[in-house]
């Protein structure tokens, strides 16, 4: 689609990222945002990012919304404005998980005539914030879209069709569950294991002995405390399931070690590195 409205919920990393993107698209896309904190909103219009503010009145006029808040915040604002979304338009977000805000969101379509698409794009950095966001944010990058089983394809092309404007590289659509417990392991072990790593007694000491391994591994440390914590506690059955995963694997490479038994190091190395070239291999993105 080239022309159509959007309402951005949330200036931050994503959500700014959102609106520089359709703004910079070259197509006739009217953003409107709202943001808890005035000074970034006005910063979003004065750039122009933005063409105006999102509120009660405004959302009627959107095509297509953007929830780019915290779980609970971004239902938060769906509830309080749901009564005034028109019933043609399609409600998405950004949220890391998808149980939850899908139910929520789910149900409030089913109430008030618009349609819910859970989303979640696959991209971002470790800093966050309005002025570390990109238009090109999304450039190739894969587009979960999670809808609900009795979504119209009509609706989820249409949906397609407007965030083919951020130059996604691909669509991939599942259900709830299956993107929580993918992403327990893709990002929320990820996140978990470098906040650990980076706690070993030498990392302060590091300085100089460092490479590319260290700041692969550490990269995600640097971290929203409390936008992690969330997405963590709402994820716990499925992150779970990976910390004991690799806790197992972990005392197999100790034990490993600590009987020095070459053989079965020089397995699980092997293993790991064997794993590691299929995945590769299978790899589309």
């Amino acid at each position: 689609m080239d022309k159509f409205t959007v309402g951005i919920v949330g200036l931050g990393l994503i959500g700014a990222s959102f609106a520089k993107g359709f703004k910079s698209s070259g197509k006739d896309i009217k953003v409107i945002a709202y943001n808890r904190t005035q000074t970034t909103l006005d910063k979003a219009i004065s750039d122009g990012n933005a063409d105006g503010i999102l509120d009660g009145s405004s959302i009627a006029e959107c095509d297509l919304i953007v929830l780019a808040l915290y779980p609970e915040a971004s239902v938060s604002f769906l509830k309080e404005n749901a009564p005034h979304i028109k019933k043609d338009a399609i409600v998405t977000d950004v949220c890391g998980l998808k149980r939850y805000i899908c139910n929520e969101g789910f149900a409030l379509a089913a109430e008030y005539g618009f349609t819910f698409i859970g989303g979640h794009p696959m991209a971002g950095t470790q800093f966050s914030g309005y002025d570390n966001s990109k238009s090109d944010m999304f450039n190739g990058a894969s587009m979960i879209l999670v809808p609900d089983a009795a979504t119209p394809d009509e609706k989820i092309e249409k949906l397609k069709a407007m965030l083919s404007n951020l130059s996604f590289g691909r669509f991939v659509i599942t259900d709830p569950g299956y993107h929580d417990k993918m992403i327990a392991m893709t990002s929320q072990m990820a996140h978990l294991v470098s906040s650990c790593y980076v706690k070993s007694p030498g990392a302060e000491e590091a300085e100089g002995f460092t490479g590319g391994s260290f700041q692969d591994l550490t990269r995600v440390a640097y971290l929203n405390a409390g936008m992690w914590t969330e997405l963590f506690l709402e994820n716990k059955d499925y992150l779970l399931e990976e910390i004991e995963a690799v806790q197992k694997e972990l005392e197999l490479y100790r034990r490993a070690i600590a009987a020095s038994d070459d053989k079965e190091l020089y397995r699980l190395l092997d293993e790991g590195s064997r794993i590691k070239e299929r995945i590769l291999g299978n790899a589309k993105d």
